[in-house]
């Protein structure tokens, strides 16, 4: 009796490095590249879901404060002073220090 596989292949375009890294790992787990990536498929199907947790991070309070402010600053909505480089820019800080 013959056994025919019922397989196909998976063509996947990741990090270098980040294959390096994973081939490593799997080798010290006594896996390879293959039967990992059919594990976390397996679980994906078994759970209807991805089996980790994948999220959009919400910025901060001091994100959304800044991200006001520069929306503010290009509007025109509040003046700020521009500087030609940084040199002027830490000039001007460093007066106003002594202010």
């Amino acid at each position: 009796m013959e056994h025919t596989s019922n397989t196909t292949n998976l063509n996947v375009r990741v990090d270098a490095t980040l294959k390096k890294e994973s081939d490593l790992l799997f080798k010290n787990l006594g896996l390879n590249m293959s039967t990992a990536i059919n594990m976390f498929l397996t679980k994906c199907v078994n759970t209807s879901s991805i089996p980790f947790e994948i999220s959009s991070p919400k910025p901060s309070r001091t994100l959304k404060k800044a991200l006001k402010e520069a929306k503010d600053i290009s509007s025109g909505k509040v003046s700020s002073k521009g500087y030609h480089n940084a040199h002027e820019m830490f000039e001007d800080i460093l007066n106003e220090d002594r202010e």
